[in-house]
Order: C-alpha cells, then structure tokens, then sequence
C-alpha cells in the first residue's frame, strides 16, 4: 500500500467509526430523538424565558428603532438586522432542555458549555446537569458512570471523546451544530484527497479542537499573519520560518507526527464556523496564490482546495454590524452595544467590525456590566476586560445600535437595554 493510500486510510477509518458511534441506538441527535410532547413543551418554555420585549418592538418596527424617554433623558435603540440566537444555538439548547426533561431522573453531564453565554450555562446548571471538570490534565470523565446521560455540546466533540462515551456505555444527546458537522465532512474530503487540513481558527477552542480531531493531518491558523507565515514558508521567502521554527511555534496547532515539508505540499481550507468570514476567504486567496507561485498554475487544483464551511447565520450577522457602522445611518450613532458571552468567537467579531472602522463600541455579556454609577465593564477586541466610567452621554438625547452574538437569548439584550433606560431616567436635568 503507497504512502497516500495509508494516510487516507486513516482518515476513512475515522469517518467510519464517527458513524458508528453516531448510529449507535444510545446516541440521540438530530431532528426530535425524544417524545414529540416533550419537544413542543420545550419549544414553549424556551419562547418564554429567553424573550425580550423591547428587542420584539424594535424588530417589529420598520425603522427597527424604539425611542425610550423624553429631552436630554431620551434614548434610541436601533436594531441590527440581523442578531441574536442562530437556528443551530437554538436547535441545540432544545435538545439538551428537552434531555432533561426525557431523562428526569438521571445523571447528566455536558463535556463543555453548551454554548459561550452565561445565561444559558446557568440555567442547565439550574437543572443539574453537570459540567465535566477541567484540569491541567485534561477533563475529569472518570466521573461519568454507566448509564448516566451525557450532553456533546453546539461545538461538537473530538472523536476521542466520542470514542470514550461510547465505551462507556452512557447515553449521548448530541447538540452538535450541523454547520459544524459540514466542517467535519469537508476536512473528510481533503484528507481522502491525500490534503492536510489548514483550518482558521483558535487552537484552544472547543470547535477547532473537534474539527482537527476529525482530521489526519492539520494546521490551525488564527488570522492574515499567521497564514502569512505559512505562504511564506510554501514560497521558500527568505526570512521564511525554518521546520524547526514552524514547529515550535505552532505546537499545539499541528497533528501529531506534522512534517511541514510533506504536508505543506497538498492543502485545504477548513474553519471553525464562528471566525470572520472576510479574513477566511482572504487566507485561501493567500494560500492559493503562494501554492500558484511555488509550484505553478497547472498544478495549482491538485495542491489546493476551499469549501465554503463559513456558518450562514455568523456571515448573516457580520454584515448586519457593517451595514449599521458604516451604513448611511452610522455617523448618528452615539455607540454600539455588542451583547454577548466575553468567549463567545461570533461575538467577538461582531465587536472588531466597529472598533476597526473607528465606532465606539461596547462587548458585554450581561446587564450587571452596567452599573448605576454610568461604568460599563467590557471586553476589548484583544480579549482583556476593562473599565469605562461616564459612558454614557446622560445631557442629551443619545442614539445606540444594538446586536447580539448567535448564542445569546433576547433576554438578556432586554436587561441590558433596561439598565440603559434607567441610567437615563435617573440623570439630572439642567
């Protein structure tokens, strides 16, 4: 058997056995695994708590504005067009809702946060569902037993993980975003191609971790420069990083046994689905270009590949934010609020695209980061949290955008735009 023959090998016996574990009878996913009733109670509940009146109003409004207060103590909120919970979020806090409702009586766990919102997080820990230990040696699964009831999260799983359940003899609810699982296959096709999976992502996080689990071979890359690194070393550039160097710096972003040399030379784009879906296209158009420039243009369909894996609902929201800060509306905007879980990946980028265009801009997580002394506690685009005192202009009429990230509910836009209502409501009056 040639070489490329075993390494694709590999990979087939991994899409093989994911779809083993995933046919097993105590593997619930997709579509409504559980008792019809119990989904339409869910879906009830679900429309109940994580409502917002004001978001409604403003979405219901066709300038998608409400106007709060009179004189110097008025606000206006704007809408984005687009925010807030995504189908797949959605999809994924009912099924793990509607498993505790199925399986009242059992132990359950969940290998991670279900989604990158506190809120949400908190109400699961409120129906006792236990989040798996993390520690420094991993995560603490020798506390699921037997016949306990594990929850596999919106990000997914590393195959590892999968494989250890299975063995475990537990049941699995899984809440795996299909854009997610459309990654997976996609980094399926490259490796059967005898390609090395290049993925844009954050090596740390749960989903770029599940994606390369599910891949032979792969690099992860975080942004331009990074990726500018790697074309440089596929072009040979002088000052390029040597194998010694490229290794050391991307050690926990490279498969095990990586050869840069070797699996530089066949590669294709993957992502994790939450990243910024300009700067994902920008990478493959560089990383096509320096295959173009060191092995020439007839070789180049052999030597690289790209799908689109980017998720509809974060490119559907990114535009959202651009049209509200640089639309034809941006420059009456006083500030934006970006509402969302401080490790959430698509909230993030809904806070660079402003900041980057010279707005200001405000990522937070929950109403309490605004406090009735005019601070706001937020998250800067390079992830430190910090801060702002009088952030808001209590003299005058002020006008705020408002979006959210795909993983947070209504609800907690609404305590948020409450806490601005009240600021103003409260300042003095010349």
């Amino acid at each position: 058997m040639s070489a490329r023959m075993e390494e694709s090998s590999v990979m087939l016996d991994k899409r093989s056995e994911r779809r083993r574990i995933m046919s097993a009878p105590n593997f619930k996913r997709g579509g409504s695994p559980f008792d019809k009733d119990i989904h339409q109670d869910v879906a009830k509940k679900m429309s109940e708590k994580f409502k917002g009146e004001l978001v409604e109003q403003m979405r219901q409004s066709d300038l998608r504005e409400i106007v709060k207060g009179e004189g110097p103590r008025q606000v206006t909120f704007k809408l984005a067009k687009e925010y807030g919970f995504c189908w797949g979020v959605d999809r994924s806090i009912e099924l793990a809702w509607a498993a505790r409702e199925a399986y009242p009586d059992q132990t359950m766990h969940i290998t991670n946060e279900l989604i990158h919102n506190p809120a949400v997080n908190e109400m699961l820990e409120g129906m006792d569902v236990k989040f798996i230990e993390k520690t420094a040696e991993g995560k603490r699964f020798d506390t699921v037993k037997e016949g306990e009831v594990v929850i596999l999260p919106a990000f997914g799983a590393s195959l590892e993980e999968m494989q250890l359940l299975d063995k475990r003899g537990v049941t699995v609810v899984d809440t795996t975003c299909p854009w997610v699982s459309k990654v997976w296959t996609t980094v399926d096709k490259y490796t059967k191609a005898d390609r090395t999976s290049v993925i844009h992502g954050k090596w740390a996080h749960e989903e770029s971790i599940a994606t390369a689990s599910m891949c032979d071979h792969y690099i992860i890359v975080k942004d331009m420069d990074e990726a500018q690194e790697i074309a440089s070393y596929i072009m040979q550039e002088p000052g390029a990083l040597t194998d010694e160097q490229l290794l050391e710096k991307y050690k926990n972003a490279v498969s095990k046994g990586f050869d840069p040399k070797k699996h530089l030379r066949r590669i294709g784009i993957a992502n994790q689905t939450t990243m910024y879906k300009k700067e994902t296209q920008a990478i493959g158009r560089l990383l096509e270009k320096a295959m173009v420039a060191r092995y020439g243009p007839e070789e180049a369909a052999d030597n690289f590949a790209a799908f689109d894996t980017i998720c509809d609902a974060t490119q559907v929201r990114q535009d959202a934010i651009t049209e509200m800060t640089v639309g034809p509306d941006a420059d009456e905007l006083d500030l934006i609020l970006v509402v969302g879980g401080w490790d959430s990946s698509n909230t993030g980028h809904l806070l660079e695209i402003p900041i980057h265009n010279g707005k200001v801009a405000y990522h937070i997580n929950k109403g309490t980061c605004i406090t009735e002394d005019n601070t706001i506690t937020h998250r800067l685009v390079n992830g430190d949290v910090e801060t702002t005192k009088d952030f808001l202009p209590l003299d005058r009429p002020v006008r705020i955008g408002v979006t959210s990230g795909a993983s947070t509910p209504d609800s907690v836009v609404q305590e948020v735009l409450e806490r601005i209502v009240l600021l103003k409501s409260l300042a003095p009056v010349a």
